[in-house]
């Protein structure tokens, strides 16, 4: 059963520099247990997609056109209470830098208990029952008795799992995870990635995984977004995305990843830089900086095409093209 369904979602930040389009026309839809790698460069539009899905865009930015459908509710036409009752009930954020989440002058305890709270009318002991199984669930060892503590008390992957914890406390039918791991050494990610996949897959929870490392998502998402210039470029299963990347983007992005048994070759780079969103260059927004690029693509924007098996293209000149999408 679907989950989330974005519709044409156009989020505009009308500077005095012009109207920055970040998000420009992102469609995609989410199922129950599902996650989603939304991909790409700082500024592509990712974070900006996952904060307009919670309607936390705040001015000169707003959205500006396209459906937010969650459970058959259209969040951008909501009124705020109602949006309110939703926040960190239904649909919970975890943000990249964990004290986005906490505050550092009150007890674990405090937050997670008036999380729960303002959202149901249960005693303060079932609260915190339900805050210390959401401790366990993500590896926080003693958490009946580490809710005792400040946020300073913990290591920078521990207020993480904090932070996630939170999310769970209510059940969410969806989270929104903006680089969460980004921060963190190698070792406590892997961990921190293993648990959230697990949680995904036995809760139901929907997950939109938001990062600009693709071998991240590899062995935790199901399906793949790649954004660029505040549109998505490809999107398809994950697998089928990262063994023969259609858009010339994607394969960018994975052939600055190092490994993939190439040892002692160089890294391949992107040339040039992402383009102003206030002047977007005309056509093809990556056309500047593909080596595919022709007239057709300076001359007009290339849209969306469906290549079959959830695979979806926009380009002019797609790898798949000659492997029919195979």
């Amino acid at each position: 059963m679907s989950v989330l369904e974005l519709r044409d979602l156009q989020t505009h930040f009308f500077t005095d520099a012009g109207v920055v389009k970040a998000v420009d026309g992102v469609s995609f839809s989410l199922d129950e247990g599902e996650v989603l790698g939304l991909v790409g460069e700082s500024g592509s539009g990712k974070s900006v997609t996952g904060f307009s899905i919670l309607r936390l865009v705040d001015p000169p930015g707003r959205v500006v056109g396209g459906q937010i459908n969650f459970r058959g509710q259209d969040l951008a036409a909501l009124p705020e209470r109602e949006m309110r009752a939703l926040r960190g009930n239904k649909i919970a954020m975890i943000f990249q830098d964990p004290m986005m989440t906490l505050n550092p002058v009150l007890k674990i305890e405090t937050q997670m208990v008036e999380a729960v709270r303002a959202h149901e009318k249960v005693s303060h002991a079932a609260a915190r029952d339900r805050a210390i199984s959401a401790l366990d669930k993500v590896g926080i060892p003693s958490p009946a008795e580490r809710l005792a503590a400040y946020p300073h008390q913990f290591s920078g992957g521990m207020r993480q799992r904090v932070a996630i914890a939170i999310a769970l406390l209510n059940g969410p039918d969806l989270i929104v995870a903006d680089e969460p791991t980004t921060a963190l050494d190698v070792t406590i990610q892997s961990q921190i990635l293993a648990e959230v996949q697990e949680l995904a897959r036995d809760t139901g929870t929907a997950l939109i995984w938001i990062t600009h490392d693709l071998a991240v998502v590899a062995g935790l998402a199901d399906k793949i977004s790649v954004m660029y210039a505040g549109r998505i470029v490809e999107s398809g299963p994950t697998d089928a995305v990262l063994t023969a990347p259609g858009h010339p983007y994607t394969a960018g992005l994975l052939g600055s990843i190092p490994g993939h048994g190439r040892r002692g070759e160089r890294l391949t780079q992107i040339p040039g830089m992402a383009p102003n969103m206030a002047h977007m260059p005309q056509g093809c927004a990556f056309g500047p900086r593909c080596p595919h690029v022709s007239d057709t693509c300076r001359g007009s924007a290339p849209q969306i095409t469906d290549y079959g098996t959830g695979r979806g293209l926009r380009c002019h000149h797609p790898i798949l093209a000659a492997e029919g999408a195979a």
